[in-house]
């Protein structure tokens, strides 16, 4: 058992040092002066601007359709079950990059013409950037969700079901706040998804300075302009929203009822 103890905090201390190591590796490229000038340049505070709030839309709107469905894949047997859970790992085995392409291309379809020119437009467009968030995380939050309320025995929803409560009511009053914190864990982790999504955002939205330019593309542009330094004040920058939105879910995890 010790041996298996020592391999074990070993390995986790070998996952700490390659990010860490990793991380640690920028400072050497970290110049106080370029970092507070691409702190305060007018294009970085855009793209900081429109990831926060193309990954906010896009995980609400995310959530909106993930919940229904996370507990209908939680609770119920239905036809076509199989092949919903099967394409859930859709945007896990075919890249962001090709899922990018495949909206890019549904766009070029009669009804994707259609839906531009009637609905909205989509590609090269603000829009396009929250859908090709979306159509990424959508699968992901599906899952977290769904994992939070088979952690709630259904015997309390049974309870209040028998009570008197309505299932509407019971899921609003029961499942729903005994699956709080897989709900809390799965929002931070599905936005922190979508505010760092590149390849698909940048298939369908372009990378349009100043319009469609997010805060990951604007470090693929910094880095093909072998900007280094500027590349690392913008990683910087990601890195400190991602960790900060982690630490406020630990927080919000970990804080004891009533406190």
């Amino acid at each position: 058992m010790k041996s298996l103890k020592r391999v074990g905090i070993g390995a986790a201390f070998a996952v700490l040092t390659v990010y860490g190591g990793l991380l640690f590796s920028l400072t050497w490229f970290l110049d106080g002066a370029t970092l507070r000038e691409t702190l305060l340049s007018e294009r970085t505070l855009f793209s900081v601007r429109l990831s926060l709030t193309a990954a906010t839309c896009a995980t609400v709107l995310a959530l909106l359709l993930a919940i229904p469905a996370a507990y209908a894949l939680s609770r119920f047997m239905f036809f076509g079950k199989e092949a919903v859970e099967t394409v859930l790992e859709f945007p896990i085995i075919v890249s962001p990059a090709a899922l990018g392409a495949i909206i890019l291309i549904f766009f070029n379809n009669p009804l994707g013409e259609w839906l531009e020119a009637h609905f909205l437009h989509f590609v090269f467009t603000f829009a396009g950037i929250i859908l090709a968030q979306f159509v990424t995380i959508l699968g992901l939050a599906v899952r977290m969700l769904r994992t939070a309320f088979d952690e709630v025995p259904v015997e309390f929803e049974n309870i209040g079901q028998t009570l008197g409560g309505s299932p509407r009511y019971v899921f609003f009053k029961v499942t729903l706040p005994l699956a709080r914190n897989g709900l809390i864990a799965a929002v931070i982790l599905t936005w922190a998804k979508a505010l760092g999504e590149f390849g698909a955002t940048l298939m369908v939205a372009g990378s349009m300075a100043m319009r469609t330019e997010t805060l990951p593309i604007a470090i693929f542009m910094r880095l093909s302009s072998a900007d280094i330094e500027g590349t690392v004040g913008l990683i910087v920058i990601l890195v400190a929203i991602g960790l900060t939105a982690l630490y406020i879910a630990r927080r919000l995890l970990t804080k004891r009822p009533g406190t």
